[in-house]
C-alpha cells in the first residue's frame, strides 16, 4: 500500500530533576551539599532512510514520544540522559506544521534533522552552594519536551518523470529502462500509486525515473487518480510525456498532449517549465503515417523535443534512456525547499516581560520567566531567595515598580503569588 502523507504528534523526553541531599558520613562533618543533576531528556531526530519509499508505518501510529532523563542522585551522581528518538522517513518527505502547512524541514538524500530537541537536566543543589549558602535546600527541574504536531508529506525523488493519461504504456516504458517491475494491462489507471526505477544507460550517469498514475482531464481538481500523485512531479527535472501516437483508443496525440499540459499547469504553472520529452508510442499501431509530421510540427512550434518508440517491443527504448540522460546531466539538481518556519533549534527564548494589572493584583507574564518558574522548587526559605534574586538581575521588579506596583500589593507569576515588599 502506498501512503505520501500523514500527520503525526511527536514529543521530546523531558529533563531529569535535580536532587536535594546532604553527603552524610562517619567522620566527615558538615559533608556538604551532594545532590546531582538530572539527565536530559531525548530528542526526537528525522533521519533518511533510503530504503523506504512510502509512509505507510505512519499511516496506524501517529504518535511518538522519546524517554525522559532520569533523576539526579546523591553523591554527585548525575541522571543517565535518555537515548533520542529516531524515526525513519522515506528521502524525498517534506515536514511541515500541521497547523499552518508551512514547511519545517526537507528531507533529502543523507540528511539528519532535531524536530523536537529533548528537556535539560535541571541542576542539583550542589550547583547552588556558594560562600554564603553553604547547605541549600533546593534544587531545579528538569524542562519540558518540545512538542509539536507534523504532517509528513512525501515527494519522491525522481530526476525524470513519465506523465500522459492511462493506458498510454508509462508502466512498459519504465519497465523496459529499469528492473521496476511495475503492474501492466491494457486498462485505465493499472498504475495505483507512483513507482520508482534506476536508469542505467550505456554512457552517462544513472537516474532515477519515476512513473505517475495516468491523468485525464480534471485532475487538478480532483477528477480521477491523479490529483493524489501530482505532488510526485514537484522535484522532477525531466518530464517524458508519453502520447499514444496510434490513437488506439480514438482520441488525438496532439489533444491528449495539451490536456495533460493544461492539467500540470493548473496545479503548478512552473512545472511546464521544465524541458519535456514528448514520447509518441505505440508506433507499431499508427495506421495513419500522417501523424508522424503533426507531432514534429507540433513539437517544433512549441520547443519540446520529440522522440518515436515501441515500448512492448523495445525499439527506440535505448535512445530515448541516452537522450534523458544527456539532458538531466545538465539541468539543475533536484528542488530542495527552504524551510518556511524556524525549527525547534534556532528559536531564541524571548526575554521580554509584561506586566498587567487585573483587579488588585499585578500578572506577571514572559516566555522565559515561566520556563524558569517550572524549574524551581518553592519550598523554603533559600529557594525564594534565588528566586528573588534572578527576579532582580533579569529586571522584572524594575517592570513592576513601572506599572505602579506598591509595598504590599499582590504579585502574581504563574500561580506563584507573593505581596510585593519594597
Amino acid at each position: 500500500m502506498f501512503t505520501d502523507k500523514s500527520d503525526i504528534y511527536i514529543k521530546a523526553g523531558n529533563g531529569g530533576n535535580g536532587c536535594v541531599s546532604f553527603h552524610r558520613e562517619k567522620y566527615v562533618a558538615k559533608g556538604g551539599p551532594d545532590g546531582g543533576d538530572g539527565g536530559n531528556g531525548g530528542s526526537v531526530v528525522f533521519v533518511v532512510d533510503s530504503g523506504e519509499n512510502t509512509l505507510i508505518k505512519f499511516k496506524y501510529r501517529h504518535k511518538f514520544t522519546a524517554e525522559n532523563g532520569e533523576d539526579g542522585k546523591p553523591g554527585k551522581f548525575h541522571g543517565k540522559n535518555a537515548p533520542d528518538l529516531v524515526i525513519p522517513v522515506p528521502p524525498g518527505t517534506l515536514l511541515r506544521e500541521k497547523s499552518t502547512g508551512k514547511i519545517i524541514f526537507d528531507m533529502g538524500r543523507d540528511r539528519t534533522f532535531v524536530a523536537a530537541r529533548g528537556g535539560r537536566g535541571g541542576w542539583g543543589n550542589t550547583r547552588f552552594a556558594t560562600p554564603t549558602r553553604q547547605i541549600p535546600r533546593f534544587a531545579k527541574s528538569g524542562t519540558q519536551g518540545a512538542e509539536r504536531e507534523i504532517t509528513l508529506e512525501l515527494k519522491l525523488l525522481a530526476d525524470v518523470g513519465l506523465v500522459g493519461f492511462p493506458n498510454v504504456g508509462k508502466s512498459t516504458i519504465l519497465s523496459m529502462c529499469s528492473l521496476a517491475r511495475p503492474k501492466i494491462a491494457n486498462y485505465h489507471f493499472t498504475t495505483l500509486s507512483p513507482m520508482l526505477g534506476v536508469v542505467t544507460p550505456k554512457h552517462g550517469k544513472s537516474f532515477v525515473m519515476s512513473d505517475i498514475p495516468g491523468l485525464i482531464e480534471g485532475a487538478s481538481e480532483g477528477a480521477g487518480l491523479g490529483h493524489e500523485f501530482l505532488r510526485h512531479i514537484d522535484r522532477c527535472r525531466l518530464l517524458i510525456h508519453v502520447v499514444d501516437a496510434s490513437g488506439s483508443e480514438g482520441r488525438d496525440p496532439i489533444e491528449d498532449i495539451k490536456l495533460v499540459n493544461n492539467e500540470l499547469y493548473r496545479y503548478s504553472a512552473e512545472i511546464l517549465e521544465r524541458p519535456q520529452i514528448i514520447c509518441a508510442n505505440k508506433c507499431d499501431l499508427i495506421e495513419d503515417e500522417s501523424v508522424r509530421e503533426r507531432l514534429r510540427k507540433y513539437c517544433e512550434e512549441n520547443g519540446a523535443e520529440l522522440m518515436f518508440v515501441t515500448a512492448a517491443s523495445g525499439e527506440g527504448i535505448d535512445a530515448l534512456i541516452e537522450r534523458a540522460s544527456e539532458m538531466v546531466s545538465a539541468l539543475p539538481p533536484l528542488t530542495e525547499y527552504e524551510p518556511e518556519v524556524s525549527s525547534d533549534e534556532e528559536k531564541t527564548l524571548d526575554r521580554t516581560v509584561t506586566v498587567t494589572k487585573r483587579g488588585d493584583t499585578f500578572v506577571v507574564e514572559g516566555e522565559w520567566i515561566k520556563r524558569f518558574i517550572s524549574t524551581l522548587y518553592l519550598t523554603d526559605r533559600e529557594s525564594y531567595a534565588y528566586f528573588e534574586k534572578v527576579l532582580k538581575n533579569e529586571g522584572v521588579y524594575d517592570a513592576l515598580e513601572k506599572a505602579g506596583v506598591k509595598d504590599g500589593d499582590t504579585v502574581s507569576i504563574y500561580d506563584v503569588e507573593f505581596d510585593y515588599v519594597v
